[in-house]
């Protein structure tokens, strides 16, 4: 059987929503979703999970709902601008020694984007299994299309079409393109140790989610989120 490491990384530190990791969403910490999916994903895989934080409150909050941690995110990774993958590769680490265990595949749970299913998992997972991808990341279909209704500015202030391939004047004749949602990334050892530094590979697979998903930046999307969650609306639409 394969070793499976489940990540959950939640740093203190947030300027479009103060303490969003922890703020209670219909009476329950928002990083209380991830856990609960976490654990029980987890039971079927009898995979570890760690927890990356710089903030004690994060972790008490954490263990009062059963994932207890000692790890302790460097400063340096705690930034706003430290990237996502040299924080997994961190707690990875710890991990493989704490446990004495070298993972074959890492199962990033993004906290700010908590509508994922078990049944999301399952299928992606499964999809990186039977392929040869270093990857597989969560994405929803995209609102806009660069191929037919998004423009850039030029350095002469005129504008254009971001991806211009020939006069595609219909949104359905235009190549399908997709919003990553940040909800969950899985990545196979081999992707560490080629040293990737994005998640976007030469091999890298989209798992296209059926259902509304997006990752909290700003109050309103809390707002949203929350209706969605109360209201059971993600339920309904599977």
């Amino acid at each position: 059987m394969a070793n499976v490491l489940i990540t959950i990384c939640a740093r203190g530190g947030s300027v479009g929503v103060p303490g969003k990791n922890i703020k209670e969403i219909n009476g329950i910490p928002l990083i209380g979703y991830t856990i609960k999916i976490a654990q029980e994903f987890a039971l079927k895989l009898n995979a570890d999970i760690g927890l990356s934080t710089d903030s004690d409150e994060i972790r008490n909050t954490a263990s009062k709902l059963g994932l207890h941690s000692d790890y302790i995110r460097p400063a340096e990774l705690a930034t706003s601008t430290s990237g996502k993958i040299p924080v997994i590769q961190a707690i990875k680490r710890f991990e493989e020694v704490k446990n004495n265990k070298i993972y074959d595949y890492i199962i990033d749970l993004d906290v700010t984007s908590p509508l994922r299913t078990l049944k999301d998992l399952e299928e992606a997972f499964q999809m990186l299994i039977e392929s040869d991808a270093y990857n597989i990341f969560s994405v929803s279909p995209a609102n806009r299309n660069p191929y037919f209704n998004m423009v850039e500015k030029k350095e002469d202030g005129f504008v254009e079409l971001v991806k211009s391939q020939g006069s595609i004047l219909a949104r359905q004749l235009a190549p399908e393109v997709y919003d990553m949602n940040a909800s969950f990334y899985i990545f196979r050892k081999s992707f560490f140790d080629e040293q990737f530094k994005s998640s976007i590979t030469p091999k890298s697979l989209a798992y296209v989610m059926k259902h509304i998903c997006f990752d909290i930046d700003h109050s309103i999307d809390f707002k949203i989120m929350e209706l969605i969650i109360k209201e059971g609306i993600l339920e309904s639409e599977n």
